[in-house]
């Protein structure tokens, strides 16, 4: 999980086409307005869009951290530019507020503290909401995923009987951090072989990593596992089942005046149908939720 993937591809007849979606750590946001928001008529409602902190309100304008390396979530789209269901949902955000929406295209480590650094409003990157994250940021709960091991097709892997195998990871990612190194433990514990973490900046890079037969299988969150398996052409299957279901967060700045504000927005956005829409768009329905939680984590 996006504690935290592959590229968006168009044809996948060259494994290369995997790469499509480097990590851009840029300092220059660039704008919203993609065409996959397009079809979501989302009004602005007044109530909400004043109740908005008024440095934001006077700046019209909301500076959202990403990384656009995790599709079907976020990604770049054939012009570079954000695209996915995260993507439209936050830009449902932005027009239910009446706010453009600035994306701050970075290394999916770094949002965080451009969040608490006042660099950024908020993130929306598929993060998964932590107990250890909540020290450092607020969440705004919007969504359920889980974790997904995928494997080259023919090849049996099990998640849970994974000794001794490589496992491809995106770097930082809840997989690379907790899982898999809780995996490996297990396995050492009982005197078996380690598994091997082979950890990707990017997780396009993960995912082309078992399509070569460099790593036995790769761990993500389920959307995006599921995503790559569709566009692989018969390239992977799933391994196994999900797992370890978790709650994806917005991460806003301890304490923000924008966090109650953007909450709400969330709520607004489930209540009148324009979130399932863009779920259902993206076919990631599954962990749809109907109640904008905060900091789930420390509840559960």
């Amino acid at each position: 999980m996006r504690i935290r993937s592959v590229a968006p591809v168009a044809a996948l007849a060259a494994v290369a086409a995997l790469a499509l979606s480097g990590c851009v750590d840029n300092s220059t946001p660039s704008s919203s307005g993609s065409a996959s928001s397009a079809a979501f008529d989302v009004k602005k409602d007044d109530s909400l869009a004043n109740s908005l902190p008024s440095k934001i309100k006077s700046a019209g304008v909301l500076t959202v951290g990403m990384d656009d390396t995790y599709p079907p979530n976020e990604y770049k789209d054939d012009n570079g530019n954000p695209a996915g269901w995260e993507v439209d949902f936050t830009n449902a955000i932005g027009q239910k507020l009446g706010l453009k929406i600035n994306y701050a295209i970075a290394k999916f480590d770094n949002i965080i503290p451009s969040i608490t650094g006042g660099k950024d409003d908020f993130g929306m990157s598929s993060f998964t909401d932590t107990v250890e994250r909540e020290k450092q940021v607020d969440f705004v709960n919007y969504y359920n995923a889980g974790i997904l091991w995928a494997s080259a097709k023919g090849k049996n892997v099990d998640p849970d009987n994974a000794c001794g195998m490589k496992v491809a990871v995106q770097s930082t990612t809840y997989e690379d951090t907790d899982e898999v190194p809780a995996k490996s433990k297990a396995c050492t514990d009982k005197g078996k072989p380690a598994i091997q973490a082979l950890r990707y900046d990017n997780q396009d890079d993960a995912t082309n990593a078992v399509i070569l037969g460099k790593a036995d299988a790769l761990s993500a969150d389920s959307p995006v596992t599921l995503y790559a398996v569709s566009k692989s052409n018969g390239k992977l299957q799933a391994a196994g089942k999900t797992f370890d279901v978790a709650p994806y967060g917005i991460p806003v700045a301890k304490n923000s005046d924008l966090t109650p504000v953007l909450q709400k927005t969330v709520q607004a956005l489930i209540d009148d149908g324009t979130y399932k829409k863009i779920l259902d768009k993206w076919g990631v329905a599954d962990g749809g939720v109907t109640k904008a939680d905060l900091n789930a984590a420390s509840k559960s």
